[in-house]
């Protein structure tokens, strides 16, 4: 009898040392189930301008693709915006061309002629006085006319100096700091068209990717603000699943992990997809995640990203998530 009692202690202890190695060498994917939901992005789409709401081509359900047209507004007003900003622009080039250009050279010769003949009219001046000099002193003529010649001459001098410094800024040209003015002004106009093009192209409104529409919040017609919700969309791409895991079984699926992701819509074909983000911080379950255990045990939430969605995924859609059992 005491025989049998130590033969069965050793089978017993033989049975519990095999399945201590069994769960200790046992593969780590073996038995992991994940219950998610799907999370698909959406984005409210408007107009960076405000306006009239001219068109919608779109309604709700709508595919559309990456670049398509989904509505515009009432694109006049700023059609004249850049028309006018266009104009300015021109002004403003012209403007930049003439002072670096300079003066015409019908100018310069003009003030040139001017000079020479104030040259000429102060030597004759100048003559004028030193003959009523020589007279005074005889009596040939009176102190008046002296003084007279004498003005006349200082006058034809200022004025050869006037036209000698007027003919010297012409051929200099504009100055420095104008030309620089001028070359603000093209900088300024140039940004202003720019801004007047952008404003136009923002009448349209286009899809930032390929998606469904969901809300068609405004119709043909209405005053629309900058930034107002038009339409809103459902993007195809990504389409993760957001999962959650308990600490004991963080370690089996690690970023870029392959996954089988199952729905009650079709259990016998299961999506494929890749753990891409797992959190660094422990949080309680949520209350829309069903799982087995209890809802406050902490868990970390991973993201999985759905490689072959074929669009049956809807927004919150529960979803079982299982390691594929492929080798990678």
């Amino acid at each position: 009898m005491k025989k049998l009692l130590i033969l069965v202690g050793v089978l017993v202890l033989a049975a519990g040392s095999g399945w201590w190695l069994r769960e200790k060498f046992r593969r780590p994917e073996a038995g992991l189930s994940l219950y998610g939901n799907v999370d698909i992005r959406g984005v409210d789409l408007g107009f960076r301008v405000a306006g009239r709401l001219g068109e919608v081509l779109k309604d709700e359900g709508d595919a559309v693709q990456a670049g398509e047209l989904l509505a515009r507004l009432d694109a006049q007003p700023y059609a004249h915006e850049l028309a006018r900003a266009e104009a300015e622009l021109a002004a403003a080039v012209a403007d930049q061309q003439l002072k670096k250009a300079g003066y015409r050279s019908e100018e310069v010769e003009q003030a040139r002629a001017a000079m020479e003949e104030s040259r000429v009219a102060a030597m004759d001046a100048v003559r004028a006085y030193q003959r009523q000099l020589g007279l005074v002193g005889g009596g040939g003529t009176s102190q008046q006319n002296l003084e007279t010649a004498e003005a006349a001459r200082d006058q034809a001098k200022q004025r050869e100096i006037f036209n000698a410094a007027k003919l010297k800024l012409l051929e200099a040209g504009f100055r420095a700091e104008e030309i620089a003015a001028a070359d603000a002004k093209v900088g300024q106009a140039t940004a202003a068209r720019a801004s007047a093009a952008l404003h136009l192209e923002d009448t349209q409104l286009k899809a930032p990717s390929a998606g469904v529409v969901l809300t068609r919040a405004l119709e043909p017609g209405a005053i629309v603000p900058a930034g107002a919700t038009v339409l809103s969309l459902s993007l195809e791409q990504p389409v993760w699943v957001r999962a959650y895991v308990h600490e004991s079984e963080l370690g089996k699926v690690p970023p870029g992990t392959k996954v089988l992701l199952t729905t009650d819509g079709r259990p016998g074909r299961p999506f494929h997809g890749k753990v891409g983000f797992v959190s660094p911080r422990a949080e309680f379950t949520p209350k829309s995640v069903e799982t087995p255990e209890l809802r406050t045990s902490l868990v970390y939430r991973l993201r999985v990203v759905v490689d072959d969605s074929d669009g049956s995924l809807r927004q919150g859609m529960p979803v079982t998530v299982t390691l594929d059992p492929t080798p990678p």
